[in-house]
């Protein structure tokens, strides 16, 4: 919402047990964007812990997030 108007719709990727947002990427590495991209979804969805997890490298990356 913005301005009490509806900006739009949102799709997670995963949602689980409506309480963790999770975002899965391809990425060789994490960037400062994702981060960011993930916090503005916590932020905008009201859900406070999140996941942003990478199968871009041969080693799976997961970063994890707390809003309060």
């Amino acid at each position: 919402m913005f301005k009490s108007e509806n900006a739009g719709d949102y799709f997670a990727d995963i949602f689980v047990q409506e309480n963790v947002l999770v975002e899965i990427k391809v990425a060789k590495q994490y960037i400062a964007a994702r981060v960011a991209q993930l916090l503005n979804e916590l932020k905008a969805t009201r859900i406070e812990v999140g996941l942003l997890i990478n199968f871009g490298k041969q080693k799976l990356e997961l970063k994890s997030l707390v809003m309060r």
